[in-house]
């Protein structure tokens, strides 16, 4: 692989500047603010569930919020820690620690730089739906579960990480719900869901903790009624200081180790963000420079390990709020980091009276939302194979881990590509009389005789080595008797791999030792300089390779007729 073309990135910061008012400062400034504060829970949430702590959340959501807003190719994307990261974050602390989540966001963010700077930003949008579907609803179901113990106050300590050891420690610690904090979690719940219905433009989870957290605090320090975890409670007192950034060791035993694990961070970084991005665009009417984006999105990640920080990726919810509240170019963005930077130097001591529970709510609704249950249902609807390949990435996410459910899951989607290219690749045999014009829109139909003997494939599509077995497979079962001439039609043949040049020689010298003559037909400008770096012409000839059918079957007829008078 070799970069295309010159380095594609042009942020569209630079871009929005130039054209850049006051009235459209203050649809930013409004748009910025109103992100900002919808930014403020999730951060801290994603932060927690991940097994970071709430400054954590809040500094990525600042640092990466504002590289990608700067950085990137789409106008109104926001940047921060979303829950697609929180199951792949939570196994990566769990296994190799905060320093092997650092090496392996920042070997992400060094994937995603080239994933642009090869401009595969427009290949990556090429993974089937269901398998996009799939792991989103597991990533959707391993978020719920995760908050079980939080919203319920089981008060376990140790609990598995593997889901279904997990879900049979929640069943036998069903008798030690608390009830104080499961009612905290539903009434948090029930602000969330009908916020909305009062104004879109409230934020629902950020009404929910300022409501939740005052009556909790009122019952819990100044009545003495109730004990609910809060954060302080789990995390002590939060620091107010922005940390300096620091280094990391990195090693090639780090970089085999945790190859595997970065990988998927800049595979979910790409596919959420782009995703997010092309929503955006279909409201807006705007166009992603996809290539720009996955730079951006890349130097964000390398950037916010420095800072202690977690994954970074675009954020559907909060652009989409972004654009409802008059958003329209990165500059609403970078307010919005600014906006969340505000509250971490002069109100992070408030956050600690957050209740756990409250949170896990927080976390409830956004795992109902990312599930896209109707989604789900609509692709049952669909054919059997999408339907398979949703269920196995998302029992892969479930029970296994999202790693391996994004290998599997690309895996997948080369086997699909692949087939339905040979689904739709078709080779036809024509004998005795051949229309030149089959196939075509051309309306003179030319009808060429076919002197008996001769044998005429051709191959509608790419000869690349799935092709090139099923064609050497057909042309076994077709034969009736040994023919003189093989003609080989190739003018719908875009491209030809190195099976296909293998399978083509092995053909020839069969063949040859056959006594049958290989005529290649209509033969493409790209495909004749494969055959002869591969010596293909030295092997039949160079005038056996035709440029068109009619040259062909009276080069064929010829040879029969020669062959006959002998």
């Amino acid at each position: 692989m070799k970069l295309s073309g010159s380095i594609d990135f042009r942020p569209k910061l630079l871009s929005s500047l130039r054209h850049y008012s006051m009235s459209r400062f203050k649809d930013d400034l409004i748009a910025g603010i109103v992100v900002g504060i919808v930014a403020l829970p999730l951060a801290i949430a994603f932060g927690i569930a991940s097994g970071v702590t709430p400054t954590v959340g809040l500094i990525t959501a600042i640092i990466g919020g504002f590289v990608v807003s700067a950085c990137g190719g789409n106008s109104v994307q926001i940047g921060g820690p979303t829950g697609a990261f929180i199951v792949i974050v939570y196994n990566i602390i769990a296994m190799y620690g905060l320093q092997g989540l650092a090496i392996a966001t920042f070997i992400a963010g060094l994937l995603l730089i080239a994933m642009g700077l090869f401009h595969l930003g427009t290949v990556i949008k090429f993974i089937p739906y269901p398998i996009v579907v799939g792991f989103t609803a597991g990533i959707a179901l391993t978020i719920f579960s995760t908050q079980i113990n939080d919203f319920l106050g089981l008060g376990l300590s140790n609990v598995p990480s593997e889901f279904i050891p997990k879900w049979g420690v929640y069943f036998q610690n069903l008798g030690n719900i608390d009830l104080a904090t499961l009612g905290v979690g539903l009434l948090s719940l029930f602000i969330i869901i009908f916020t909305p219905r009062i104004s879109k433009k409230l934020p629902g989870a950020l009404i929910a903790i300022i409501i939740v957290t005052v009556i909790v605090y009122i019952l819990k320090e100044v009545c003495g009624v109730i004990n609910v975890d809060t954060i302080g409670d789990r995390f002590g007192e939060l620091s107010t200081d922005i940390p300096t950034p620091h280094g990391f060791d990195l090693s090639m035993g780090d970089i085999n180790q945790l190859m595997s694990s970065a990988f998927t961070i800049a595979v979910l970084c790409a596919i959420e963000s782009l995703l997010s991005a092309t929503v955006a665009d279909g409201v807006t009417g705007s166009h992603t420079n996809s290539n720009t984006e996955l730079i951006g999105q890349g130097l964000a990640n390398v950037a916010v390990p420095f800072f202690g920080g977690i994954p970074v990726t675009g954020a559907i919810a909060r652009t989409m709020t972004n654009i409802t509240n008059g958003g329209r170019t990165p500059v609403a963005g970078i307010i919005h980091t600014i906006v969340l930077l505000l509250i971490f130097l002069f109100l992070m001591p408030l956050i600690s009276y957050v209740p756990m529970s409250c949170l896990a709510a927080v976390l409830v609704v956004v795992a109902y939302n990312m599930s896209g249950w109707r989604t789900v249902v609509g692709i049952f609807k669909a054919p059997k194979s999408d339907i398979s390949v949703l269920l196995v990435t998302f029992f892969l996410t479930v029970i296994f881990d999202l790693t391996i459910a994004i290998e599997i899951g690309i895996l997948l989607a080369v086997v699909l590509f692949l087939r339905r290219v040979m689904e739709n690749t078709q080779i036809k045999v024509y004998s005795d009389q051949l229309d030149i014009a089959e196939g075509t829109d051309i309306d003179n139909h030319e009808v060429l005789d076919v002197a008996k003997g001769v044998e005429v494939y051709e191959i509608d599509g790419p000869f690349f080595f799935g092709v090139a077995t099923k064609f050497d497979e057909m042309m076994r079962s077709t034969q009736s008797e040994k023919p003189i001439v093989r003609i080989i039609r190739m003018r719908k043949v875009p491209f030809i791999d190195s099976t296909g040049l293998h399978n083509l020689e092995i053909l020839i010298n069969s063949s040859q030792r056959d006594n049958i003559h290989i005529v290649l037909s209509g033969v493409n400008e790209n495909v004749r300089n494969v055959l002869h770096n591969a010596n293909i012409d030295k092997l039949i000839g160079e005038d056996h390779i035709c440029d068109h059918i009619t040259k062909a079957i009276a080069m064929a007829n010829a040879v029969v007729t020669h062959n006959n008078g002998q």
